[in-house]
């Protein structure tokens, strides 16, 4: 939907930074969850990189979209977030 010129409606119409947070909010998990043996910072980095191409492709003039540096700072916020509680969740299960 992040390259479409008008993204279909949402029930409940949540502002953009609310669906930018629960886009990653659940792309961090479930990167983490399949590929465990992956470190946590590759995948952050690599949802930072996903983020950033998204951005970059709405600021094509054709999509009639506009980036910007906050919704890609509301995904690094949450990938970041769930990558996080994720390694601490890891380093318990490890010190027991």
């Amino acid at each position: 939907m992040a390259s479409l010129p008008q993204p279909p409606a949402i029930p409940g119409n949540p502002g953009d930074k609310v669906l930018h947070v629960l886009a990653f909010l659940v792309l961090a998990g479930l990167a983490a969850f399949a590929y465990p043996r992956v470190r946590l910072v590759m995948i952050f980095l690599g949802l930072a990189l996903f983020g950033a191409a998204i951005e970059l492709v709405q600021a094509i003039p054709n999509i009639g979209r506009e980036p910007s540096l906050m919704d890609w700072l509301a995904d690094l916020t949450a990938a970041g977030a769930v990558l996080l509680f994720v390694g601490a969740v890891r380093f318990i299960r490890r010190a027991r």
